[in-house]
Order: C-alpha cells, then structure tokens, then sequence
C-alpha cells in the first residue's frame, strides 16, 4: 500500500481559494459534498493561508492560557494554587470532546458559518471566564471554551484539500506553524500579561481577539454549498459514529496516529517534567523563569515550513524517520540536563523538531489518507491527544519514584513504542 495516497482529484489541484472545477474526474462523495462555486474569486491564497494560520495561534491559545495563570487565579480566588489545577485539566478535556463533536462536521458542514458561529461561542465563553464570580464558573466556562475552539482542526483539512498537490506540505506546515505558536505565547505571552495586567484582563483580551479574527477568518474563507441532511445532533452523532471504523479501514490513518502518539508523548512527558525539575533541585527557577523556557517552543514555528517543503521533496516517510532521529538525540541531552543547563536547552531544541516535522509529516498523510479528511483528522487529533494526555499522567509518579532519570527512560520507551509498534498495513 502506498504510504502517501493523493487526495480526490478534485480538491488536490485546487488553489486554497479557488472552486473546484465542474469537470474534475470520478469524484468520490466527500467530493460530490464539497463546495460548490458561488462566482466569489475569493483573497490571494497567500493572504487567506496567513489569516487561517494567525486564526490557528489564536483560537488554540484559548486551550492553554489558564495553565500560567492558575497562581494569580488562586489568589484571586484566595484558595491554594493546588485547589485549581483541575482548571487546565477541564479546558482539555473540553478541547477533546470538541475533537470528537464537531471537528468531523468539516466533512458536511458550511465551514463558513461554522467556523463563525464557533468563533463567537468561544468568545463569549472566555469571556464569562473572565468575569466568573467562582471557580465552579470560570471551571464550566473554559469547559466550552476548550470544546468550541477547535477551529484549527476545521482549517487544517480545507487548506489541505485546496493547496497545490506539489505544495501540499508546506501549506499544512504554515497551519501547523501557527498552531505551535499559539501554544507558545498562551504559556509565554499570557503569563506575562497576566502578572501586569491580571489574570481577568487576559482571558477578557483573549475574548476580544477570538471573535475578531474568527469573523475575519469566517468572512474570508471560500464559499461552500453543501447538501445537509438531518439534524446538528444526528450530524455530530454520525461524525462521531465514522471514526472507528475509518481507523479501521485505513493502514496509512492508523501508521499517522500511531507515529505521531509516540512524538507527542515523548513531548508531553518530557516538557511536563522539565517544570518540575526547573523549579526544584539543582536550579529552583522562580515559577515566571521556568516559564520561559517555553520559549524554546518557538523552534517548532522556525522548523515547520522547512519540514513542509521537505515532505513536498522527499516524502511523509523520510520526514517521520528525521523526526525520530531528532526526538531520540534529545533524550540524552535532557538527561544530562538534570545538571547542565546548556544541555537542557539544546534538547528543547532538538525535541520541538522533531515534535513540529512529525505533526506536518503524519498530518499530512492523515488528510490525505481517505476521502473525508475532516473525520481522518479527528481521528489523528484524538489518537495523538490521547497518547500525550497518557504520557503526561505517566510522569508525575514516574518523577516522584525515579525523578528525572526515571522521565527520560519514559521517553526511551514511549519513543520506541511509536516507532516499532505495528500499524496493520503493508508498507
């Protein structure tokens, strides 16, 4: 089987904002459902691809922004900085449920209106967040905030099925470089803001600039026409329902979840930890410091249009094997940074490399992998979500029982269960 099958022919060919010609060959139903054109030309592709990007870095903050404020939410709250943890945990689990519920959508819905109305309900959830009188409040708000910001993973398969086949890469690698750096700046740029401006101000500002640039992202996007049967419930139901069984049916969907869990998980056991070990013996780093070590995540926004045009040139393939290779030559460097920071640095490095080529390389053949790449890509989001959230669970007992060499041995064996663990295909 081959490890990269092209997208339908009608999408594959083309341009971001161009409709898809009347004349396209053996259409398959994701094709017959897609977008039909409106005579609308539409912006540059350029301008709609660094719109759809900035829209990713900021809608996808809004999953990771309470993480650097939980201490000035505790003490705004006046309640230990231990009683509102949990508050990340619902803001992922929102963001999975999301995944699931209407992620899949992409494949039948008006990704216009979608991605509006999306856009809108998120605001207003963060905003609640923002004025919440409790913590029960600011809990239930960041919960739909988390859900209805999955605007990425609705963006990431209309650039995929309207870029260039040649070029295919390098416009999933600017999505993903806007993804990893609103990561990024929630955990850098939202702490920060939130020391001098407080922790409501920032999830209030978050609020603004989610409705601002998903109705400008909305407003911008090709027009579609889709034909809709049944109701939002019965759709979401019957998104939800294909997800198992594309796994199933699919070798190359299943080979791109599996090898991009063994990367986020390395990733997610990894940077949890490095926290931990930051803020306590040898360096005890202030909270604000260790923070910035987040900085290095800026890697990832660098190396991705670098992997997009590689992929284009070499393939999916020698890309992953590239992404191994550098996520295995940071571990050592990680383990020697239990001591020597310099060698913690250059692992950070090493590892968001490898993390960013990876996330191009298997999104890539996840979206092209079947005829639905909306549904495929919920698929590979949840695969790689769970993989990273098991690894992140893992490493707090494996840290308080083996501490930091114990970590870096997770690493070894999560990296090599990614990597060697079969997909049930045929290469």
């Amino acid at each position: 089987m081959s490890t990269t099958p092209p997208a339908p022919a009608a999408s594959a060919a083309a341009p971001l904002d161009a409709p898809r010609p009347d004349s396209a060959p053996a259409a398959s139903p994701a094709d017959r459902a897609a977008a039909a054109p409106t005579g609308h030309s539409g912006p540059p592709p350029a301008l709609l691809l660094a719109v759809i990007s900035l829209c990713t870095a900021v809608t996808v903050a809004n999953v990771y922004l309470a993480a650097p404020l939980l201490g000035l939410i505790a003490r705004g709250f006046g309640v230990p900085a231990a009683d509102v943890s949990w508050i990340t945990a619902l803001s992922q689990l929102g963001y999975a449920l999301g995944l699931l519920s209407f992620a899949p959508l992409g494949d039948t819905a008006n990704r216009r209106r979608l991605v509006a109305v999306l856009s809108v309900v998120t605001a207003v959830a963060m905003a609640v967040a923002g004025f919440a009188p409790g913590l029960p409040a600011l809990g239930a708000a960041l919960l739909v905030a988390g859900a209805t910001t999955v605007i990425p993973q609705l963006l990431v398969p209309l650039v995929a099925e309207r870029a260039p086949a040649a070029r295919r890469g390098l416009h999933v690698a600017a999505v993903v470089a806007g993804l990893f750096t609103g990561i990024v700046a929630a955990r850098v740029v939202g702490g920060l803001a939130g020391q001098a401006y407080g922790w409501r101000a920032v999830l209030l500002g978050s609020a603004v600039l989610t409705a601002l640039i998903g109705s400008v992202t909305a407003a911008l996007l090709p027009p579609e026409r889709r034909e809709v049967s049944g109701g939002l419930l019965s759709r979401i139901g019957r998104g939800v329902a294909q997800v198992p069984g594309m796994l199933l049916s699919s070798a190359d969907l299943r080979r791109a979840c599996l090898r991009q869990g063994g990367l986020f998980g390395v990733w997610s056991a990894l940077w949890t930890a490095v926290v931990l070990l930051l803020t306590g013996a040898p360096y005890h780093f202030s909270t604000a410091t260790a923070g910035l070590f987040g900085l290095f995540g800026l890697v990832s926004a660098m190396v991705s249009p670098l992997a997009g045009g590689l992929i284009d040139r070499f393939g999916n393939d020698r890309v992953v094997s590239a992404a191994y290779g550098l996520t295995l030559a940071s571990v050592p460097f990680f383990w020697l940074g239990g001591h020597q920071l310099w060698a913690l640095c250059l692992a950070a490095v090493l590892i968001h490399a490898g993390l960013v080529c990876g996330q191009v390389a298997n999104q890539t053949r996840a979206l092209t992998a079947t005829g639905s790449p909306a549904t495929a890509n919920t698929a590979y989001m949840v695969a790689a979500f769970f993989a990273g959230a098991l690894a992140s669970a893992l490493t707090g007992p494996v840290y308080t029982h083996w501490h930091w060499p114990g970590v870096c041995v997770l690493a070894l064996v999560w990296l090599a269960a990614g990597r060697f663990l079969p997909h049930g295909g045929r290469r």
